[in-house]
């Protein structure tokens, strides 16, 4: 580590070289290294000569983006480290697959290998590090490859946490409070950091994203609870509290990464309110703003007890299966409307060309925008380009295909987003509600149902947190699920002042925020399998803010907003549904039921388990999905409200797992943390 720090304080530092192959980043390093004087004009031809030497008998690209050429001659007068990051990755060969970036040229006088063996290892362990990968590739300057190594060795000192990295901010503090100051202590301490790390590029590309992909089911749930509650809570009411509660959540909240949105099951407690009051003959938004006041003060009273310390008796088994239930909730309102679209075509022929231009628009959104995510992997095209297309992938596969329908229109018509034509209430009421028309019994008597709905904003609001919070994506900064619970609570007692409908954090829209902001990289393990990790989140404030001021300003063209096509929305529906599925341990240990058990991947519960005490536990996972999916998806009312009481059940049926699967066995299936796959990170 010291020759590499020495190293880096002497300027011995090329950053982004131009070169397409090791010769010619050999030559042009070389050439640096004399200019420079630490290596003599005499020498140089015989450094390049044993370079390429080296590399013709032995490829030096050892695998996690980076090669050590090294030679010892005599003549070389003093042993010389110079790293290079090369501007554009190159595939040299290495055994993990993945284009080399970075080179750390070790140079020194004969028999000098021994000194640089340390300087070899601390090479090793600083790149099989995610973050520090990360800091190489972003620094400007000597100055910040200093500040990476120092952040290194900082996170190296530090002694790991006795809980699992999903069970951070969930421990006990034992006070009343407790956990909601921590919160506020340690988020406060990234807040300045928040703003700055979201300026940039692909902050911008996640915001028009993400923008859509939120304005599109906060248009789609008012349209529903519209419908469910007699327009008294329509379009414009969610428009305006996606847009408030946005905007404050990105400001207040401890995890800015989670968007808040509409969910069904609050969408069908809102119904349930509303034919309950009408039914006993109260005046619904007034008994609406009672239960909100209730559940934000029951909410109030877990966050300051701390009551989300309780998540860390949930595990991956009840992460994935939530999330799995979100993904498939996104995919079947999309397939489900485009059938509807069919099925009102066969009734009148004369709707046959739209409903098939309906098909092409959402399926082209999907498929343009899943393939431009990929294109950064791509060999065609400058990398800046790639770079450009994959960040801006579903975007531009929305524009384009708005494009398409909006050239079509005079020939084919498509049905597009019924936006409202003005800013105010669906009803033409008052937008602050008078709570005092409600009878002084009904009023504590709302105490009842905010019972419920508090059980269910605590669950899903602290599951979407400890799945955005995994250690699969590799957050840096804290948790703050008591800080995120408290927030959640005070929107909602505001919203219920103005009947607005109540926000929660949504699992697939927070999930794409985090996707929409990481830096991937792809792995190659042995046998050829590949797949795709996280190496580090954009985490920040900048975006969540921006797609909430735009959907704020939205409300100021509305009419605009009524040239996109629904279709559209429906392929958006479909990406998010199916991109969150990607790294879900449960839908991958499905897909094995289809695959030849000769070409499993070598994943690490599948060298860990037998393959059928594999087989097992994911038939145990989807019965419990399929359970939770005739819940969210029946008829009747009632048993849709009872959802949260059958997510609380994925607990218990957890722990009785452990009576019928070894602990072992479970240890390797239910890991909060991927385990990294053996990758090859030395050539001979």
């Amino acid at each position: 580590m010291k020759q590499l720090r020495d190293a880096f304080e002497q300027g011995h530092v090329l950053l982004d070289l131009k070169a397409s192959d090791m010769a010619s980043a050999i030559r042009k390093t070389i050439g640096h290294l004399v200019k420079q004087g630490s290596l003599s004009e005499q020498m140089a031809e015989h450094v390049v000569s044993a370079l390429l030497q080296r590399e013709q008998k032995s490829p030096t690209a050892i695998g996690h983006a980076m090669a050590i050429p090294h030679a010892y001659l005599d003549g070389i007068e003093e042993p010389i480290v110079q790293f290079v990051r090369l501007a554009r990755p190159v595939n040299l060969g290495a055994p993990d697959g993945i284009p080399t970036q970075f080179l750390f040229f070790l140079l020194g006088p004969l028999g000098a290998s021994t000194s640089h063996i340390d300087t070899l290892a601390s090479v090793a362990r600083l790149m099989s590090n995610d973050e520090f990968r990360y800091d190489l590739g972003e620094a400007r300057s000597q100055t910040d490859l200093l500040e990476a190594l120092q952040r290194f060795a900082e996170f190296s000192a530090t002694p790991l946490a006795p809980v699992s990295a999903a069970g951070a901010g969930l421990e006990y503090p034992g006070r009343l409070f407790g956990g909601l100051l921590d919160d506020i202590r340690k988020r406060s301490a990234c807040y300045a950091s928040d703003f700055r790390d979201g300026l940039r590029a692909k902050s911008f590309s996640s915001t028009l994203f993400l923008f859509f992909a939120c304005l599109a089911p906060a248009v789609t749930f008012g349209g529903i609870m519209g419908i469910e509650t007699a327009g008294q809570i329509g379009v414009v009411e969610m428009l305006v509290a996606s847009a408030f509660c946005g905007i404050a959540y990105a400001l207040a909240s401890g995890q800015p990464l989670i968007i808040l949105g509409g969910v069904g099951p609050l969408l069908v407690f809102t119904g349930i309110l509303y034919r309950l009051s009408t039914d006993m003959q109260l005046p619904f938004l007034s008994t609406y703003a009672w239960v909100g006041y209730w559940t934000a003060l029951l909410m109030m009273i877990l966050a300051a007890t701390d009551a989300s310390c309780l998540m860390k008796f949930f595990t991956r088994f009840t992460d994935e299966i939530f999330s799995t239930l979100m993904s498939l909730i996104f995919i079947y309102e999309a397939i489900r409307a485009i059938v509807a679209t069919f099925r009102v075509s066969f009734a009148d022929a004369t709707h046959h060309d739209g409903a098939f231009l309906s098909l092409m628009l959402a399926f082209g959104t999907f498929y343009v925008g899943t393939t431009l995510s990929r294109f950064r992997r791509s060999k065609y095209l400058l990398s800046w380009m790639r770079e450009f297309l994959s960040d801006f992938g579903p975007m531009l596969a929305l524009v384009a295909m708005t494009l398409i329908a909006w050239g079509l229109r005079s020939e084919v018509a498509v049905d597009t987003l019924q936006a409202p034509g003005s800013l105010q209430t669906s009803t033409g009421r008052p937008w602050l509600i008078d709570p005092f028309e409600t009878p002084v019994w009904a009023r504590w008597a709302a105490l009842g149902p905010a019972i419920l709905a508090a059980v269910l904003i605590y669950l899903t609001q602290n599951i979407t947190a400890r799945l955005v919070n995994s250690p699969d994506h590799k957050l840096q900064k804290a948790p703050a699920y008591h800080l995120d619970l408290a927030v959640v609570g005070i929107l909602i007692g505001i919203c219920s002042m103005f009947g607005l409908p109540w926000l929660v954090a949504a699992t697939v829209r927070s999930l794409a925020h985090v996707r929409g902001l990481a830096e991937t990289e792809e792995v190659v393990v042995p046998g050829g399998d590949t797949s795709e990790r996280i190496i580090h989140v954009q985490e920040n404030r900048v975006t969540g803010l921006a797609i909430h001021i735009l959907i704020a300003l939205s409300l100021l063209i509305l009419p605009l907003l009524n040239l996109v096509p629904l279709a559209v929305l429906y392929g958006v529906f479909l990406y998010m549904g199916i991109v969150s599925l990607a790294g879900n341990q449960f839908f991958e240990r499905l897909t094995l039921w289809l695959t030849d058990p000769g070409l499993y991947p070598r994943a690490h519960y599948l060298r860990q388990a037998p393959k059928k005490i594999i087989h097992q536990f994911t038939l145990l996972q989807l019965v419990c999905l399929v359970i939770l999916c005739i819940i969210t998806l029946s008829p009747n009312s009632l048993l849709r409200l009872s959802f949260p009481l059958f997510i609380a059940l994925l607990v218990p049926v957890r722990m009785l797992a452990g009576r019928i699967f070894q602990e072992e066995h479970l240890v390797a299936l239910d890991a909060e943390e991927t385990p990294r796959e053996e990758e090859t990170h030395w050539s001979a």
